[in-house]
């Protein structure tokens, strides 16, 4: 809301709905149920509904959970994200890769282990029920940023369906599947941010929004449009980069749970993924634009710009090539 503009106003209005009002109407109604049944608010390894025989009540209570947590930005809940792109680009890149959504998801994840458990998520079907919304965000989400000439919608589009690799990694409910979506926590905040600390440095030194003005600015910002490629490449899933780690893991996941149709729908997103940030790539390197006298100042953008983006890129290629590390305090993580 700092530009005072109308878009600016309806965006933090939006973001207020979404997240306080989901909070409030959904979450806390879902805490006081927790706590009518349970006697305690406490999380417990395994769930904290054990012995506790009242399954329409506690599928009930799961549904008020997912739905309180609009933070995370998953179908029906996912508008006010995009709308919140009116912000500065470096609060655009908090909020997308280390802040609020990433509290979503991370307490979708603590209410799948701890609040509910994995065996009364197998139980009662909750498991697969998520897994199928979280799917369908993917794709809806990838499919929506195609439309997307604003760069910033478009990666915003992008951040719905890439927090829902988390958001499905977890519903699948096997190691593999859960360590592939708790990475995807860092993963995607190394590389996202690295896509909109990108985004900024182009507003700032070409002053251009859209994808359609991208055409030949690799030869003029050079070290933005290769950390750009390579933030790119990693949310596409390409080897060696963090999002591979991703990908592969979850994949592996669904084969251990005898869902293959998920490993279809990570195929299809990766699709979709290549299908909206190729095209800047290839349009930054391999298109010339059209020659104006607003572009022949443009240069790479300062190195207190370029620096932080050069250490967020390389972030994202350290997680795909070394991950073994945070893989194994994942495992000691899960048990």
């Amino acid at each position: 809301m700092h530009k005072q503009t109308a878009e600016a106003w309806k965006g933090g209005k939006m973001y207020l709905i979404y997240l306080v009002g989901a909070s409030k109407s959904f979450f806390l109604a879902a805490m006081i149920l927790t706590y009518m049944l349970t006697g305690t608010l406490d999380f417990s390894r395994g769930g904290m509904f054990g012995g506790i025989d009242a399954s329409t009540m506690l599928t009930a209570i799961y549904v008020l959970y997912i739905a309180g947590l609009a933070k995370a930005a998953i179908m029906p809940f996912h508008s006010w994200l995009p709308a919140a792109m009116v912000a500065p680009t470096p609060v655009s890149a908090l909020l997308h890769a280390v802040a609020v959504v990433k509290v979503g998801v991370f307490s979708i994840l603590r209410i799948i282990l701890d609040v509910f458990g994995v065996d009364l998520m197998q139980q009662l079907y909750l498991g697969i029920g998520t897994a199928i919304v979280a799917s369908v965000t993917l794709v809806w989400a990838s499919t929506y940023a195609l439309a997307q000439d604003n760069l910033k919608i478009r990666l915003a589009y992008s951040t719905v369906s890439q927090l829902s690799y988390v958001i499905l990694g977890a519903a699948l409910l096997t190691p593999a599947a859960m360590a592939g979506g708790i990475i995807h926590v860092a993963n995607h905040a190394f590389s996202k941010i690295t896509l909109f600390f990108c985004a900024g440095a182009i507003y700032v030194a070409a002053h251009k929004t859209l994808v359609s003005e991208l055409s030949g600015l690799a030869k003029k910002m050079p070290y933005t449009m290769a950390a750009f490629t390579i933030g790119s490449l990693s949310m596409i899933g390409v080897p060696l980069f963090a999002g591979f780690v991703t990908k592969w893991n979850i994949a592996l996941g669904a084969i251990e749970a005898q869902q293959l149709i998920f490993v279809g729908v990570l195929l299809l997103s990766t699709v979709l993924n290549a299908s909206y940030f190729l095209p800047i790539v290839y349009k930054a390197y391999f298109e010339t634009a059209p020659a104006t006298k607003d572009d022949e100042h443009i240069q790479e953008a300062s190195p207190a710009i370029v620096v932080p983006i050069a250490i967020t890129a390389a972030g994202t290629i350290a997680f795909g090539i070394y991950p073994d590390y945070f893989m194994q305090l994942i495992a000691l993580t899960l048990g």
